[in-house]
């Protein structure tokens, strides 16, 4: 090999490649995490003369955060929790009663691994919507996958489904979620179709993946809830066999809102007066 030769391909191999290409062949290969700060990236590591070992040892390091933090956002967008209070914004006073050591025991979210079901059973506005939000959003921190969905929405999800195969999918569907949430059970009532569907997925994950489940009425007044279905007391058995049931009782926190900010606004009347 001649010297012009030798010199053509140090020079080559001594021209960078530009940063939008090198950042292109990163995507093309599935690595985001430098996406955002690979000009940095590149000055560090110019700057710090790394070693090729350090350079691939950094860029997984990044790699790696990133994809968590994109797993995490992914996986909240797909709980479809919406805005909800954080549990340290819970007053534990205000119910007359509570079993907060239960309610902290579920947020270790130990009852995922059992596969045991947790109900909580509560008049409206006493706060078990936002305990079941905190539960779901506390699984999907830890790298699981969850849904929480109203009872009335998901009634309707199955019940639109317009073949057998599509409904097979849908139940599937509910089947693979890590944790299960389904909100507002006792408002309304439903036929036996509803009834008969609600069965399939409580019996299909019975055993397997966990269930939390909101209700405003005892177990035994499931009756006005599905008047006619020859399912519901399989479906509560199955339901309450493996499970950590808390009831709430007390006034509403709702309720107790909407008098203090009603007081407030006489307040400010009568300052202004």
């Amino acid at each position: 090999m001649n010297s012009a030769t030798t010199q053509r391909k140090n020079k080559a191999a001594a021209t960078p490649i530009p940063n939008d290409e090198l950042r292109a062949g990163l995507l093309s290969v599935g690595l985001r995490g430098l996406e955002d700060q690979l000009d940095d990236f590149i000055a560090r590591a110019t700057r710090g003369r790394w070693p090729v070992v350090r350079v691939i040892e950094e860029l997984s390091r990044l790699e790696a955060k990133d994809r968590g933090r994109r797993g995490v956002e992914r996986r909240l967008r797909r709980s479809k929790l919406g805005s909800f209070k954080p549990i340290a914004d819970f007053d534990w006073a205000w119910p007359t009663e509570i079993d907060r050591k239960a309610v902290d025991r579920v947020l270790g979210l130990d009852f995922i691994e059992r596969a045991e079901n947790v109900v909580l059973v509560a008049s409206q506005g006493l706060g078990k919507t936002m305990i079941a939000k905190n539960i779901v959003h506390a699984a999907v921190m830890a790298g699981h996958s969850a849904l929480f969905i109203t009872a009335s929405d998901l009634l309707l999800d199955m019940a639109k489904q317009e073949t057998a195969r599509a409904l097979e999918r849908r139940l599937r569907h509910y089947m693979r979620l890590r944790v299960l949430a389904i909100d507002e059970i006792g408002y309304l009532s439903y036929d036996n179709n509803a009834a008969d569907l609600l069965f399939q997925i409580v019996t299909r994950r019975y055993e397997h993946k966990p269930i939390i489940m909101t209700t405003n009425l005892m177990f035994k007044e499931w009756n006005t809830v599905f008047p006619s279905a020859t399912c519901a007391t399989a479906l509560i058995d199955r339901l309450t066999h493996h499970s950590e049931i808390i009831p709430i009782q007390g006034k509403s926190y709702r309720k107790r809102e909407a008098e203090q900010e009603q007081k407030k606004r006489k307040r400010a009347r009568r300052a202004k007066r």
